[in-house]
């Protein structure tokens, strides 16, 4: 494509005149499938050069190379082509025959068009689109490399396509993450709701730093595993993985809560665990069965910390996104969770993000909690990472960035206790004094000069759980009083 800036707005401004693309979600899942066979055909060319026995799951009619090239303007187009995808290529891709013994690079076509969606209605308008997408040449380096920055720009816009936006964590936070977790050659990590691959990536960048030798870069291919449970991101990706350079991706589409924790077995953990899990929603009855009693929440986060702690192994390092409910919440999942947390994993520090990294998606403000599982924990560092100097707040055209990061960074690596305007900035708490206060991870958070604006579900939630909190006390406070009473009668 001679001009990749304008790839996107090219496909936008032809899917807009299709009446069966309604919203900024579904052209984006419109574009999701295509790109997908695009780049797995390109994929399929060069193990065909590495293999010269390759099958490919696809049938030769079905391929991209064989339907999807305009070559001297004859390939179909309208009622033919329309007719073509909606009958012949979805259903075959659909039901193609997968086993257990299929390799994970050639059953992802199938889990990839299981719950796939086409929407167009116009056949002509839909061979456009196509046209665009097959000018991307993937044999040249430099592009795509380019395509690479466009398709991380597909993934941005998820912010902006309603309920879809849950699926972007900001490059720059993964990126930070994944850098202070400080990936090794041999490890392997997981993401249990890994939405569009962006930690899975980062982690991948990261850890091309220390590849030296071919044993290396196989290591780096076994090295990830993600699992997705809806289809709309786990499509996007699949796609993600392979532009990577990840030949065959361990991403499952599935619901990573729908296992009984208990059952999780040695084979079942790993050395590292990035997320951000899915936090606002909850979950059904069915759902929390699979969770012992004490941390049986209705809060999907929550689930998926337990899920994160039952599955990292002994000596693994994990890197957390949690809302401030998660910090201060008192009710008995929360509770619960923050006590296994600090008694038998080593939650060493706690990063307070500043308000909006999430915006436009959400306003609420986030945290990064990193823990290992080499020990209880002793003392646990919190640090504020305030509005960079000319921010008032993140948006879409102002993101964070990774430079953002800079003082954290600075400050990972020389640690010290911090007072800003009589509040502390950073500060160090020992095991003792986090139990003492019922768990209250709260601290070292930023000075409220006005009321944060939330969404009332949210606004209401939190309103909840810090009455619980101060409940909570009053009863501590109540019960000592009594003690007092007791001792002097």
């Amino acid at each position: 494509m001679s001009n990749m800036s304008n790839f996107i707005k090219s496909l936008r401004d032809i899917m807009r005149n299709d009446s069966g693309i309604n919203g900024d979600a579904q052209r984006i899942e419109q574009i999701s499938w295509m790109l997908f066979l695009k780049v797995y055909d390109s994929k399929e060319q060069d193990w065909k050069i590495d293999d010269d026995n390759y099958k490919s799951i696809i049938p030769e009619e079905l391929r991209w190379c064989n339907w999807a090239h305009n070559d001297d303007g004859k390939g179909m187009t309208g009622d033919t082509l329309l007719d073509f995808v909606n009958n012949e290529l979805f259903p075959k891709l659909k039901n193609l025959e997968v086993n257990s013994e299929t390799p994970i690079k050639k059953s992802i076509v199938k889990t990839m068009f299981e719950d796939a969606n086409q929407y167009m209605k116009d056949g002509t308008l839909l061979r456009q689109v196509i046209n665009v997408i097959d000018s991307i040449d993937l044999g040249d380096y430099n592009e795509i490399h380019a395509f690479g920055e466009i398709y991380e720009t597909i993934l941005k816009e998820l912010q902006s396509a309603g309920s879809s936006g849950e699926f972007y964590t900001p490059r720059a936070v993964t990126d930070f993450m994944a850098k202070m977790i400080s990936p090794n050659v041999g490890e392997k990590m997981a993401d249990f709701a890994c939405g569009t691959g962006g930690f899975i990536t980062s982690w991948i960048k990261e850890l091309e730093k220390k590849v030296t030798s071919v044993e290396a870069q196989q290591a780096l291919q076994n090295s990830i595993y993600g699992i997705e449970k809806k289809q709309f991101p786990y499509m996007l990706c699949v796609t993600n993985m392979l532009l990577h350079g990840i030949d065959a991706p361990s991403i499952h589409h599935d619901n990573s809560l729908l296992k009984d924790v208990l059952d999780y077995t040695e084979e079942d953990k790993f050395d590292v665990i990035l997320m951000n899990p899915p936090y606002g929603g909850s979950e059904k009855s069915s759902v929390k069965s699979h969770f012992p009693d004490d941390i049986a929440s209705s809060e999907t986060a929550d689930l998926f910390m337990a899920v994160i702690m039952y599955r990292l192994k002994k000596n693994g390092r994990a890197a957390v996104v949690l809302p401030d409910g998660f910090l201060f919440g008192a009710d008995k999942a929360k509770l619960s969770l923050k006590a296994m947390l600090i008694k038998n994993f080593n939650l060493h520090t706690i990063i307070r993000l500043p308000h909006s990294v999430f915006a436009p998606y959400t306003s609420i403000t986030t945290n990064i909690l990193f823990f290992d599982n080499s020990r209880p924990t002793e003392e646990t560092w919190f640090y504020r990472m305030d509005m960079p100097e000319g921010y008032k707040n993140f948006s879409k055209t102002k993101p964070i960035q990774f430079t953002h990061f800079d003082p954290v960074v600075e400050w990972w690596n020389n640690r010290e206790e911090i007072i800003v305007d009589d509040f502390p900035k950073a500060k160090k708490y020992t095991a003792n004094q986090l139990l003492e206060s019922n768990c209250n991870l709260d601290l070292c958070g930023f000075p409220h000069t006005e009321e944060d604006i939330l969404e009332p579900k949210e606004l209401i939630r939190q309103f909840k759980e810090k009455r619980d909190s101060y409940n909570l006390e009053m009863e501590k406070t109540l019960a000592k009083i009594l003690e007092l009473l007791d001792e002097d009668n």
